[in-house]
């Protein structure tokens, strides 16, 4: 039971003796277990970039992940691409569905560790934020049409959608974040040497430390995003007919789990075999993920996060022999998933569809909406360029057909 007045739980009569968790101004907040000391803790936050009050029910760190899902741009991942096109079927993965599975195992390793859950489940739903339609193949093409003003990045693009694209408050522009969400959605695959523009702006601005690692609940967010995707497109690519059972039992690591599933189940259903594959396989990645984080910790002995920020490596991580499989069983998707023709073809239309509609755009910025048409400056001027690659960056995989069809006067069929 839990004791609002003191903030304490009880089990069977016992009184917890726990430090609560505590906001950055304002009430503590209890906690049911006690955080480790390396961890970040949200009454040490860096604050916000514009000072506000904080919530009086809720953390620094929890109210970061709410005003995420509260986001236009974490609404629109619902019809972004992931592997296959939204509209190839209901069942496949999105960018929606992926960041849920993300934040579910990020937050599941931090209570292990005895993290920031609030943290580290923030960092997983907002890591695909910056994604274009149509996936990597939609990311490749905008780079191409914006290459004389940068290129894109999707990563600084998720920092220029939480900073300055989203308007949702008054008083400021973006989500006005804390400083540990920002650090560790830049950060999450560690430190930044040669940062691209907007990036690189922004630390100017307020400085995240791009020299350094980022903390512990950013690293295992990142590692959380490798376990999730490798599963789920394990789980697509079945469905999807792209691979067989038969070629899987052939892949590193699957196809031992393949195996294990076979020897104790024979021959079932598809989707309960497939749901027994993945269970094993997220189960033998988050142990061993576990188990070498903790040996790297009990190597170092942080005292607090700076000691994981400032140690020179990354401190949550798989195993060596576990590293070797994971790159092995990525190559056997990309040639046999991502390379497939059926996904290729599908993609390179896409592309095909955003370097027109870019060229359209930029050269009649009076067929954008009339807010984003009034931020243009001359048909074809950089920031013409920036204002129709932020605009294209935000769209779904429908609405850029939607707006092709617009432009155009004609269908595509992806």
């Amino acid at each position: 039971m839990l004791n609002m007045a003191t903030g304490k739980t009880t089990d069977s009569g016992q009184i917890s003796d726990q430090k609560p968790l505590g906001g950055l101004i304002g009430p503590q907040f209890p906690a049911p277990w006690v955080l480790a000391p390396y961890a970040v803790r949200p009454e040490d936050s860096r604050g916000r970039l514009f000072p506000e009050p904080e919530s009086a029910t809720r953390t620094c760190h929890q109210r970061d992940r709410d005003r995420i899902i509260h986001s236009t741009a974490f609404r629109r991942l619902k019809h972004k691409t992931q592997v296959f096109v939204q509209h190839e079927g209901d069942y496949y993965r999105t960018r929606l569905t992926h960041s849920l599975e993300v934040a579910q195992i990020a937050r599941s390793l931090a209570r292990v560790l005895k993290l920031n859950e609030d943290l580290a489940e923030s960092l997983a739903l907002a890591h695909d934020l910056g994604h274009t339609p149509f996936g990597h193949a939609g990311e490749e093409a905008l780079s191409q049409c914006t290459a004389s003003i940068g290129g894109f990045d999707h990563n600084a693009h998720a920092l220029r959608l939480v900073t300055k694209l989203e308007h949702r408050y008054a008083a400021f522009d973006g989500l006005n974040l804390t400083w540990e969400t920002l650090e560790g959605l830049v950060k999450h695959n560690g430190p930044i040497t040669a940062p691209v523009a907007p990036i690189a702006a922004f630390d100017e601005r307020w400085s995240l430390d791009l020299g350094h690692w980022s903390s512990l609940e950013a690293q295992i967010s990142s590692l959380a995003d490798d376990i999730a995707y490798i599963n789920h497109d394990i789980d697509d690519g079945l469905r999807a007919s792209l691979f067989t059972t038969s070629q899987l039992v052939s892949a590193p690591l699957a196809g031992e789990v393949v195996g294990q599933v076979v020897s104790r189940f024979g021959e079932i259903e598809t989707s309960r075999f497939i749901g027994e594959l993945v269970r094993l396989l997220i189960g033998a990645l988050v142990e061993d993920l576990l188990d070498e984080t903790r040996i790297r910790l009990d190597d170092l002995k942080p005292a607090n996060v700076d000691d994981i920020r400032t140690a020179g490596f990354g401190l949550a991580g798989f195993s060596t022999p576990m590293r070797q499989q994971i790159a092995a069983l990525k190559e056997f998707l990309l040639v046999r998933m991502y390379r497939h023709p059926r996904v290729m073809s599908s993609m390179e239309r896409a592309k095909d569809v955003l370097r027109k509609l870019f060229d359209a755009l930029a050269d009649r910025p009076v067929l954008l909406p009339a807010d984003w048409a009034e931020a243009c400056g001359p048909a074809g001027s950089a920031v013409t360029l920036g204002v129709v690659r932020d605009y294209i960056a935000g769209m779904t995989d429908r609405f850029a057909l939607l707006e092709y069809r617009r432009i155009f006067h004609t269908e595509i069929d992806l």
